[in-house]
């Protein structure tokens, strides 16, 4: 009778002690957006941490340290800046008119490039690379470059800039987003597309 009071004992306690580790490392999901909106139709969602919410534009946030956010930086000609992506987040295609860029992959996989200005022939080209963690990409000054995070987990890189106030130009904004918006007439020619698609593009933007 002894015997099986202290195995039941012991099968209660080993129970218990389960029982609260399992409670202990219990937590909800770390967060993967600043917030998420609901949405109600699904085909241009995403799935984040259980919960169907509206994609993000970009899927991306730039934090900068120039000479404005830390005066130390005056006369020095550098600046810094993190960048953070969700899950298949991009920083879109843009210049910095003042500065080169030195990118560092701290998490994470970016698929980056950078395209050449207008060659001999007429053409541009397109320089790319798969960077993992580790991985060091350099965009030169003035040309249009993108970072695209082609992982379903975060990304982190870090970029030094080669000016204290480097500037960025957001190309599609820049061309469709204009205040007030450039003539569509020269759009359309420009880009060889129907007027009613460049006047989307300059309503979304």
């Amino acid at each position: 009778m002894m015997k099986g009071s202290v195995l039941m004992y012991q099968v209660a306690t080993v129970a218990l002690l389960a029982l609260a580790c399992s409670l202990a490392f219990a937590s909800d999901p770390s967060p993967l957006q600043d917030f998420c909106v609901a949405v109600d139709k699904y085909d241009s969602a995403v799935f984040v941490n259980g919960k169907f919410c509206k994609d993000p534009k970009d899927g991306s946030n730039v934090t900068t340290v120039t000479a404005k956010q830390f005066p130390g930086l005056n006369t020095l000609g550098i600046s810094l800046a993190r960048l953070d992506f969700a899950p298949y987040g991009q920083n879109p295609p843009h210049t910095h008119p003042r500065a080169t860029e030195v990118l560092f992959v701290l998490e994470g996989t970016l698929y980056v490039g950078f395209v050449t200005s207008n060659q001999a022939d007429g053409k541009n080209i397109l320089f790319t690379k798969v960077l993992n963690v580790g991985d060091v990409f350099v965009f030169p000054v003035g040309l249009v470059h993108f970072q695209l995070n082609i992982r379903k987990s975060n990304a982190i890189a870090f970029a030094g800039l080669s000016s204290q106030n480097p500037g960025v130009i957001t190309i599609a904004n820049a061309v469709f987003g204009s205040e007030p918006p450039i003539n569509s007439d020269l759009l359309t020619k420009a880009f060889q597309v129907d007027k009613n698609l460049v006047e989307y593009l300059q309503k979304v933007f």
